[in-house]
């Protein structure tokens, strides 16, 4: 199974960004680049080379399903899983993310000290 290292989390709320950051470097040891925007991801995210990216669905100007759909044109998202961050979580809407591209839904709020674990958990269901 390859390493999980470096994740690209796109999160308009930087309060959200902030404490995801923290929950991710310093509780899961993961290297995280924040972007504030799917434009800022788009232009962040061959340079940085995510190993996972993770998604917050309500974003002004591009949302995160647009978000993903201009990521998939730049990366193999066969081999870089996304999982959308989201408070809409009924059945419909998480079927609709995954046939987006999305391999999992990670619910908010979360919590900080269960972040890495949730990943990682994705991250060993994709490359199992």
């Amino acid at each position: 199974m390859p390493e999980l290292n470096r994740i690209l989390h796109v999160e308009d709320d930087l309060s959200i960004q902030a404490v995801a950051k923290v929950a991710l470097e310093v509780v899961g040891g993961f290297h995280v680049l924040s972007c504030a925007s799917g434009q800022e991801a788009l232009d962040q995210v061959q340079c940085f080379a995510p190993d996972f990216i993770l998604l917050d669905v309500m974003m002004p100007d591009m949302d995160g399903p647009q978000t993903l759909a201009k990521i998939r044109q730049l990366v193999d998202i066969e081999q870089v899983p996304v999982a959308f961050m989201t408070a809409k979580v009924q059945p419909a809407e998480v079927a609709h993310y995954r046939e987006l591209g999305a391999h999992d839904v990670i619910i908010k709020p979360f919590d900080p000290m269960q972040l890495a674990t949730q990943i990682r958990t994705i991250w060993s269901r994709v490359h199992e």
